[in-house]
């Protein structure tokens, strides 16, 4: 079966969940993408560049796969003597309904206009949901959160709207977790024979985007509480970075000193490595859809301390949640602590976490989007 698949905002997660897709599926999958920047830009006009592409490439389809950054409806006006009754799958990585926005006006990628959200782009995921004919949400937090705010949104619109095609949207709306390409993670495997050296400070790991949906100033409080209580430790950030970092990241590279082993983008090798090595990975996200940094980190033994919110008790299975998740910033300190002063206890239990994470194995995921995408009808 031939497949397309369209990814207009083509870096980060949506990149590596594209490119693992191509690699493991069955199917012949085509890529059809636009580098990584300009948002804005790439729900407004990347339909129109990337549907020219598509008529210019002269390729079969049998079926349309393409990630929520797409104004879906302008590309199939604009290929539909091709794709009109080609079935289609919009996959959902995030959404611009849900999305938080910043506390002040001029800081993020979502910048407030007059302090309020800029509905336009949720209207284009919106009207993108309803020309696809199936709808895949990362997780089901995802698929929650979108439909418990759906009937606010359109109630906020003046007439005709549209309230009956909640239920039409929700029918054909699945959960497809995102495949995460284990593989690429070995090399930084350590070798049986290698050991931590017991003089070595527990090594916490933050590999969360630098920005203020990831709550980096709740990460920093804890670090300086676990400090203050005399108890050592190391420090790996890493994680991408877009425009002005939150100060905060400045100030704790300042102070911190050979605290801080790693600090910046991370290439594959060294992440790899960086995963590995590390103790403990931490989030203290606002906004998390679905989370493969925290997965990467539970694959390689690395013992996950996590909101009890978002995404989180989604991936994490629910043996590990009293273990993992905590409610406010003072359970992000206990568990903070007691993960630092019980290495046995903390690395055993990130070795049986890891087992289970092969679920999100590129190559057990691929089969069932192969089915999906199979099954699917315009």
């Amino acid at each position: 079966m031939q497949i397309f698949l369209v990814s207009p905002y083509h870096g980060g997660s949506h990149q590596a969940w594209a490119e693992g897709y191509v690699r493991h599926s069955a199917h012949q999958v085509n890529m059809l993408t636009l580098p990584a920047r300009f948002w804005k830009w790439r729900m407004h006009g990347a339909a129109v560049t990337l549907a020219r592409r598509f008529n210019q490439s002269g390729l079969s389809v049998d079926r349309l796969l393409v990630t929520d950054m797409l104004d879906l409806t302008t590309f199939l006006s604009l290929t539909r003597d091709t794709l009109a009754r080609v079935p289609t799958v919009l996959y959902m990585h995030e959404n611009q309904l849900t999305y938080p926005l910043p506390a002040g006006q001029n800081s993020g990628p979502m910048r407030r206009q007059h302090g309020e959200r800029d509905l336009h782009y949720a209207f284009i995921n919106y009207a993108s949901m309803l020309a696809a004919d199936e709808v895949w949400f990362n997780s089901a937090y995802h698929l929650d959160a979108y439909f418990a705010a759906l009937p606010n949104f359109l109630k906020h619109f003046p007439e005709y709207n549209e309230l009956g095609s909640i239920s039409l949207l929700r029918s054909k709306s699945h959960v497809y977790p995102i495949g995460v390409d284990f593989d690429s993670l070995e090399e930084g495997r350590p070798a049986a024979s290698e050991e931590t050296a017991a003089e070595e400070n527990p090594l916490l790991l933050w590999n969360q985007r630098w920005e203020y949906d990831k709550d980096p100033e709740t990460f920093f409080t804890a670090l300086e509480e676990i400090a203050a209580e005399g108890i050592s430790f190391r420090l790996a950030l890493c994680g991408q970075q877009y425009g002005r970092r939150p100060t905060v990241f400045d100030a704790w590279l300042a102070s911190a000193g050979e605290t801080v082993i790693h600090s910046g983008f991370a290439d594959p090798a060294t992440y790899a490595s960086l995963l590995w090595r590390a103790d403990i990975a931490v989030s203290t996200a606002l906004h998390e859809f679905f989370g493969i940094s925290i997965v990467e980190a539970m694959h390689a033994n690395t013992l996950p301390i996590l909101p009890n919110r978002l995404s989180y008790p989604e991936i994490l299975p629910a043996a590990f949640h009293e273990r993992c998740l905590y409610e406010d910033p003072a359970g992000l300190v206990q568990l903070l602590k007691g993960a630092l002063n019980n290495l046995a206890e903390t690395r055993s239990t990130a070795a049986a976490i890891a087992a289970v994470t092969e679920r999100y194995d590129w190559r057990a995921l691929a089969p069932i989007y192969d089915r999906g995408l199979t099954r699917v009808r315009a």
